[in-house]
């Protein structure tokens, strides 16, 4: 079996796989930016709801939790 390689085609091969991880960083880092943009959507949401929420006081819905009847 003849192992010959062409050193054109080895350089192609080369720049190939070179664009092609340019490429891949470059779609990691735009991930990266929109998981980073969520994360901030999310802590403002978060943010916004602050302090406790008020509890039921009246009715049978959420007031009778473990009561025994």
């Amino acid at each position: 079996m003849d192992m010959n390689i062409s050193p054109a085609l080895l350089v192609d091969r080369v720049l190939q796989t070179r664009n092609n991880q340019s490429s891949q960083d470059a779609q990691i880092n735009l991930l990266k930016k929109a998981m980073e943009v969520q994360e901030s959507a999310s802590h403002a949401l978060l943010n916004a709801v602050v302090g406790d929420l008020p509890l039921a006081s009246d009715g049978s819905l959420g007031t009778q939790v473990n009561k025994l009847v």
